[in-house]
């Protein structure tokens, strides 16, 4: 289990305030899973304070974290054997979700 600062608890508390949620993914426990409406990303707790995303932000699809990959001229979120189209719209939508997260992790959000 993490344990987390007052600060890192707080930085929880505001994402939560701004909409996003928590939550668990199996294969990631020692990162703290964010998400908002299709969108998700995992955070890493910096050593005495703040937290700091970790890898990249991704499309969920079926509730798994995904890969974002080019096959085919056409760019897909992929887990497993399973793919979603990344279309302008979902992509627009990872972008904001990115923008929107990182944002709130910096100090004096």
């Amino acid at each position: 289990m993490l344990e987390l600062t007052h600060q890192q608890l707080s930085i929880l508390e505001l994402l939560r305030s701004r909409g996003f949620t928590f939550i668990a993914f199996p294969m990631c426990e020692n990162y703290i899973g964010v998400k908002k409406d299709h969108c998700a990303a995992l955070l890493a707790p910096l050593a005495g304070a703040g937290l700091k995303i970790f890898g990249e932000p991704c499309f969920l699809l079926n509730g798994h974290l995904t890969v974002r990959i080019q096959r085919g001229g056409c760019d897909w979120f992929i887990w497993k054997k399973e793919k979603l189209e990344a279309t302008p719209s979902r992509l627009e939508e990872l972008s904001r979700f990115s923008s929107e997260l990182s944002e709130s992790l910096l100090p004096g959000a």
